[in-house]
């Protein structure tokens, strides 16, 4: 008699364990199905770099010296060295001075004693094995712990303008403070990094310095990055790319806009709808 109990009761189970199996094979379906799609055929399907091939096979990540991942690259220019140097002085932007003991110790006092220093160094990161090649900044205030950087590195000699290719990290210095992974005395960014590569682009064409912009796909959508302070930034994971004005011959007319793929254009848009409720 107990024997049929007992096959009673395993009788009375095997629905339930039949329908748990079915529900986790439910659920491993989606999340390989999401992994699939937000990992691989969402990305695919917005990689973009028609406009400037030779940048498909570059990361579009700085680092410290420490090898840590830095801020990501979102701007580019197309131009030689004395057309990228004429243009950010047009569009207001200030050469950057090198890292020494004394500039080191200028930017000291700038902080703490809010006094002006408008060419304050930037502190280096690395790119393609090496540090940057030029920096600018724009001052905001008084004080150096406000202001608006960017770096940039020379990539191709050659791109699809026959002219230099040069890709760099735009970001905003909202105060000074200690790195989160290393403890050392640095800037902390404000996280809405796409809004310091709008203000070049912005900066560089109000001076005329521009010829025409377009997009290449970056380090992709982010949410949640970390550069290499631990500072947290989102993106929509493009690079502007500005063509400049040869010789410093200013524009007559607005730069010209070469549209992205339609399927980036959707993408953007829905990413700004998000971002605007994103903390700045």
């Amino acid at each position: 008699m107990s024997d049929l109990y007992d096959d009673l009761e395993s009788l009375d189970r095997r629905p339930d364990r039949s329908r748990l199996e079915r529900f986790l094979l439910i659920a491993l379906g989606v999340l390989i199905a999401y992994t699939v799609l937000a990992y691989v055929a969402l990305p695919a399907l917005w990689s973009h770099h028609e406009h400037q091939r030779g940048l498909a096979d570059l990361p579009m990540v700085t680092r410290t010296a420490q090898g840590i991942p830095g801020d990501p690259i979102n701007v580019g220019l197309i131009g030689d060295k004395l057309d990228v140097l004429c243009a950010m002085q047009a569009a207001g932007w200030y050469p950057a001075d090198p890292v020494t003991l004394r500039s080191s110790i200028e930017i000291a006092g700038s902080v703490l004693l809010d006094r002006p220093y408008r060419d304050a160094p930037v502190s280096p990161l690395f790119y393609l094995g090496r540090r940057e090649d030029l920096a600018f900044e724009k001052p905001v205030g008084n004080s150096a712990d406000h202001r608006h950087h960017v770096r940039f590195w020379k990539v191709l000699d050659q791109g699809e303008e026959k002219r230099p290719v040069w890709l760099g990290d735009a970001t905003f210095d909202r105060s000074v403070g200690v790195s989160h992974y290393t403890g050392a005395i640095t800037h902390h960014i404000a996280a809405d990094i796409d809004a310091e590569r709008k203000l070049i682009a912005a900066d560089l064409e109000a001076a005329r310095m521009v010829d025409a912009k377009y997009q290449v796909t970056g380090v992709g959508v982010t949410l949640t990055g970390r550069n290499g302070g631990g500072d947290s930034y989102y993106t929509d994971g493009e690079v502007w790319i500005l063509r400049l004005v040869v010789a410093c011959q200013k524009r007559t007319g607005p730069a010209d806009i070469i549209p992205s793929p339609p399927a980036t254009e959707i993408k953007d848009q829905i990413w700004h709808a998000l971002a605007d409720a994103l903390p700045k």
